[in-house]
């Protein structure tokens, strides 16, 4: 770690507002990227945020010059202002309005979509939980290829750039999502990253039936892989919820040990632990930060992932189903 970002270190540690090790639950804390100043404009950032990580956070955001035009690309991202609710309202049945919603997700750049009940305890400490029942969750792909260019850095950014863009993509389909939405006399409001917004985004994606948590703490896609950024749009909107889906990446990621092996600072443990009540795969937010932060955000972990790699995912599937038979007899 460099000393210029040692000095911007707060005193509390970043798996201490995560929740590390505590037994009770409760609702999560921001940890990263805060939505009180801290923005992606880059020249504009500096210490605007009140978190205890804002200063870290604006000193990355002028480390990674290679990549500010991606990050700056506020015209191919949601808008900032949605359109008003149309003042009338479209009426539809629930399994009307889902097949229409996910049409419309996957006819304008969406890979993956699922839906599922909004639920209070998913919104970071704090902020209040708006009157809409439920999340429709919006999935991108990243580029397999251009996602082995890891680290990033500044004479090699093309990962960096493709996670720019893909987070691009994903808020604009959102955007878009949300005002088709109001457009028919309904609520809805969007949420993209990588800034945290209201809710924590991997929750309602598990249970909309995107994947499994992985141990490198991101999603494992059935199809995709570890490679893919969220987005949600929380609505009125009636709908019909998907369910979770099990095929084996949690028990796949017990035996596995690649993104353990290929991280640089040891952040990923073996073992699962104790958040905020729950035991799950953690990272270790304070040995990860500072590398992420002076590599161009990394990426090293969900690009080894074995079930990142295009074609795995189905046979790493169909093994994990031959492997569990024998258990469950």
């Amino acid at each position: 770690m460099s000393e210029q970002q040692r000095a911007l270190l707060p005193d509390i540690s970043g798996n201490e507002i995560n929740g590390l090790g505590d037994k009770e639950i409760r609702r999560p804390r921001i940890v990263y990227w805060p939505n009180d100043g801290t923005r992606s404009e880059f020249e504009k950032s500096g210490g605007a945020s009140k978190h205890p990580f804002g200063e870290v956070i604006n000193w990355f955001r002028h480390q990674t010059p290679a990549v500010k035009h991606v990050y700056t690309d506020f015209e191919n991202r949601a808008p900032r202002t949605l359109d008003p609710v149309a003042e009338t309202r479209v009426e539809d049945s629930p399994a009307n309005w889902t097949a229409r919603v996910k049409e419309f997700v996957q006819g304008n750049e969406g890979d993956l979509v699922g839906i599922t009940k909004l639920k209070p305890e998913w919104f970071f400490e704090g902020l209040k939980v708006p009157n809409l029942p439920w999340v429709v969750m919006i999935g991108c792909k990243m580029d397999y290829a251009k996602m082995q260019h890891v680290p990033p850095s500044t004479d090699d950014p093309i990962s960096a750039i493709e996670v720019g863009e893909v987070y691009n993509k994903v808020d604009r389909v959102a955007g878009k999502l949300a005002n088709w939405i109001r457009g028919q006399g309904w609520h809805g409001e969007n949420q993209g990253g990588p800034n945290s917004g209201q809710m924590t985004l991997i929750p309602p994606a598990l249970e909309c039936g995107f994947g499994e948590l992985g141990k490198h703490g991101s999603i494992i896609n059935r199809k995709y892989g570890s490679l893919i950024r969220l987005s949600a749009v929380r609505t009125d909107l009636p709908l019909i919820p998907d369910n979770a889906v099990v095929f084996g990446a949690d028990d796949f990621c017990m035996k596995c040990r690649a993104c353990t092996r290929a991280c640089p600072v040891d952040a990923i443990s073996d073992e699962k632990r104790m958040v905020r009540g729950e035991i799950k795969w953690y990272v270790n937010f304070d040995k990860c930060i500072p590398y992420f932060n002076e590599n161009y955000a990394c990426g090293i972990c969900i690009s080894v992932c074995p079930w990142s790699r295009p074609g795995v995912a189905p046979k790493l599937i169909e093994k994990m189903t031959k492997w569990k038979a024998p258990i469950q007899e």
